[in-house]
């Protein structure tokens, strides 16, 4: 994921405070039964680094090698990585309670190689959604689901961050059986949410993440991320 648990809190907390004190802007809703988050539509083709609408991190050495792209039908952001990681954020406002089911269309091409998100010292991934429930105080309080594709840990997995407490791993898919496969998935983010922390959010979410990192195996990784949005059973 990223070199530090301190860097990872630390961005976390910033983003919570930002989050708490700044409205975010109201999603676009395909229909009433859904809010999206990106479907990439509105991003000029071929643009590079961080797309529109969407922050950086403040941690590490980023290259942000992305590109909006249209692949195998889907109109979709382009990562790779080269020993880096990257990560962008958007600030969103979405009650799970009424929209409980994450979904997002994804597509692995290179694992990194030996990534085990169960051990720090090789927690890299080429695709990962970040989910962030802002809390206060946020840089100890803030709940953050994460749904990877790992190399190695079994696909059904979850367990908490070596490098932060802060972070959940869901392991979404396994392995390297799927790649080159456009692929969608569905989580019932608030049922997820319940099985880790022992009680429904008291809060909205208030932020997704995309990132992908090859730093700690010094590998590669590459991926493709389509569609995000939270939708009504």
């Amino acid at each position: 994921m990223i070199r530090s648990a301190i860097a990872l809190a630390t961005t976390a907390a910033l983003l919570a405070v930002a989050l708490l004190a700044v409205p975010a802007a109201p999603l676009r809703a395909a229909d009433p039964a859904t809010k999206v988050v990106e479907d990439w539509a509105k991003q000029p083709e071929g643009k590079t680094g961080i797309p529109d609408g969407w922050k950086g991190q403040n941690w590490g050495s980023p290259k942000y090698d992305f590109r909006i792209v249209t692949q195998g039908g889907h109109k979709a952001l382009h990562l790779k990585s080269q020993g880096d990681g990257s990560t962008i954020s958007k600030e969103v406002k979405v009650d799970v309670k009424t929209w409980p089911i994450v979904q997002w269309s994804w597509q692995a091409v290179t694992l990194p190689k030996g990534g085990d998100a169960r051990k720090s010292a090789t927690d890299d991934q080429a695709a990962q959604i970040y989910v962030t429930f802002p809390r206060f105080p946020s840089a100890v309080r803030s709940r953050i689901i994460s749904y990877i594709w790992d190399t190695t840990a079994p696909a059904g997995s979850v367990f908490k961050s070596e490098k932060t407490g802060l972070v959940t791993y869901v392991v979404v898919r396994s392995g390297p059986a799927d790649l080159g496969k456009w692929l969608t998935e569905s989580r019932n983010v608030l049922e997820d949410y319940k099985k880790i922390y022992g009680e429904a959010p008291g809060e909205e979410v208030g932020a997704i993440s995309i990132a992908i990192d090859s730093n700690d195996t010094s590998s590669s990784a590459e991926s493709y991320v389509g569609e995000i949005l939270f939708r009504k059973p």
